[in-house]
């Protein structure tokens, strides 16, 4: 409970500088009650849903949605927030603290005072503008991202195969059939030899990938469709009655893939042949340093040989950092996601960052150690906060080349 009071005395601290802004630069009373009022609006929505968190299968759309408020709300008035604070520290060196107690604060500086209220607003617009756009337009903002890869012990045959790597599905949090679609048509655009996914299907429970099985049905590949689990398609994040449930929602998430068409890799191995050569497939189950370790990659490449050229699939990208890329069997490809990007970041020609890459070394894209490459996909889909900043979803096409 005295947490929640701390969160909520910082959110109102914030909303009352930036009201302070906006007060500086109009007297309208009819704009300054709206202020106060979508902010306790705010505030109510959210305390709301993390009181019904609890009571809630899942991670519902109204918790995620109320998260997205946080965030869109918070951002910009944080930003109002310093470059107010910045100028009341100015005062206080100008005035001395005499400032605080002075009857006179509001009129100190008045023009100045306005010129940096008008500053901070301009300023907050920028992250509530792109915020907002995020949370309506970038979450489906997919983008198809390609690689050429090449490795001198790639069989032949397999010179110029293609490959579509999709990760982090989170069919909970989908609100739009016709981006969905889109999506799905994209994929099947780049006519890629095989599909590979690497888990995150729901964000909790197996009905919500229900309504989407007949659109993800339609993906098509000439090699077939292959899938492992990610650390959310446990059932790991909700409540349940008994440890019965809990598994039979895992074994109803297990059952969804083959339902749309995909050869689920259970710490187990595939060939993939193409005349008379043949790659070695490679999936283990979920692998984390923070969430649920249950892959066994010794058991998952137990059928294959050391000499095979081996793709494995992996979720999280803390798996090949810490195990798979010093693994005495070599690996060459490693395809996992899990991260997302965090959803927020900046990707520019020469500038790539992003809050997760504190977290994760390995975050987003190509990286290449001891000659052995892993991609991280930055997700398909999007989960808790309802929008994408900067990092897009992703469709990853790689082609491997023989050196």
């Amino acid at each position: 409970m005295i947490r929640w009071l701390i969160f909520i005395t910082i959110i109102l601290f914030i909303d009352f500088y930036a009201f302070q802004s906006i007060k500086t630069i109009t007297k309208n009373k009819i704009v300054l009650i709206s202020y106060w009022l979508l902010s306790i609006a705010v505030l109510a929505n959210i305390a709301y849903n993390i009181n019904t968190i609890g009571e809630s299968r899942g991670l519902s759309q109204q918790v995620m949605f109320a998260f997205g408020l946080l965030i869109l709300t918070l951002t910009p008035k944080i930003i109002a927030l310093i470059v107010l604070f910045s100028e009341d520290i100015f005062r206080v060196f100008k005035t001395g603290f005499n400032y605080f107690s002075s009857s006179k604060t509001t009129n100190f500086f008045p023009e100045r005072r306005t010129f940096v209220s008008k500053l901070a607003l301009g300023l907050a617009a920028i992250p509530f503008s792109t915020v907002l756009y995020g949370m309506f337009r970038g979450k489906y903002n997919f983008q198809v991202v390609k690689h050429t890869l090449y490795f001198e012990d790639l069989p032949t045959a397999f010179d110029s195969y293609k490959l579509t790597h999709i990760s982090d599905i989170h069919s909970g949090s989908f609100d739009d059939e016709e981006k969905i679609s889109y999506g799905i048509d994209l994929i099947n655009k780049q006519e890629s030899d095989v599909i590979l996914f690497t888990g995150d299907i729901v964000n909790n429970t197996a009905d919500e990938m229900t309504p989407w099985i007949p659109l993800f049905s339609k993906l098509k590949a000439k090699d077939g469709k292959f899938s492992v689990l990610g650390n959310h398609d446990y059932g790991e994040y909700t409540r349940w009655k008994t440890n019965a449930e809990k598994e039979q929602n895992f074994q109803a998430i297990k059952d969804i893939h083959p339902e749309i068409g995909f050869n689920l890799l259970l710490n187990d191995s595939v060939y993939l042949e193409k005349e008379t050569d043949k790659i070695a497939l490679v999936g283990v189950e979920n692998w984390g340093t923070r969430f649920k370790k249950v892959g066994n990659l010794n058991l998952a490449s137990s059928k294959i040989e050391n000499h095979d050229f081996k793709i494995l699939m992996s979720h999280d990208p803390s798996h090949w950092e810490q195990e798979v890329k010093n693994h005495s069997n070599n690996y060459q490809l490693t395809l996992s996601g899990h991260t997302h990007g965090m959803q927020f970041g900046i990707e520019i020609p020469g500038i790539k960052w992003s809050p997760v890459q504190y977290i994760y070394k390995h975050w987003a894209g190509v990286y290449k150690e001891f000659g052995k490459y892993i991609n991280v996909n930055r997700g398909f889909g999007f989960l808790a906060f309802p929008g994408r900043v900067g990092i897009w979803p992703e469709i990853t096409v790689i082609t491997l080349k023989k050196k």
